[in-house]
């Protein structure tokens, strides 16, 4: 089947659908949509080529998963898992490489920079704010 003719009738009632009220654009958790949208162009399950972004179960670095064509059929075989934990501007400019060089979806490049860039950011470790003690003792 096309892509459009999955779409069509996966749009309204999926299993990932996330409506609330007051939000015109309901949201999807599917597997391999980077910005987490209910529409067409980030959908992970109807496209023979979809990219996703996911922490690493260890929480250092990120892993890049991608559909195979040819095994679109073959659930098994159809993603490829790839770790980055080389460092943050490493593994951003490898990621945007991987997907140029390779002509891999280049309209989600961007969205798939920003995936990644904020599992690396809920990764750092958290600064203790000093208190102010300065102020205190002035007056």
């Amino acid at each position: 089947m096309s892509s459009h003719l999955n779409w069509m009738i996966i749009r309204n009632n999926n299993a990932f659908l996330v409506k609330k009220r007051n939000i015109k654009k309901p949201f999807s958790k599917e597997p391999n949509n980077v910005t987490n949208l209910n529409s067409y162009r980030y959908n992970g399950l109807i496209h023979k080529k979809a990219v996703g972004v996911v922490e690493n179960p260890d929480r250092k670095g990120f892993t890049v998963v991608t559909k195979k064509v040819k095994a679109g059929n073959k659930p098994v075989k159809n993603t490829v898992r790839r770790s980055f934990k080389a460092g943050a501007r490493r593994s951003l400019f490898k990621v945007k490489k991987l997907l140029k060089a390779n002509h891999y979806r280049t309209d989600l490049t961007k969205a798939t920079l920003r995936r990644a860039s904020a599992i690396l950011r809920s990764q750092r470790p958290i600064k203790a704010k000093k208190p102010k003690a300065a102020a205190a003792k002035t007056e």
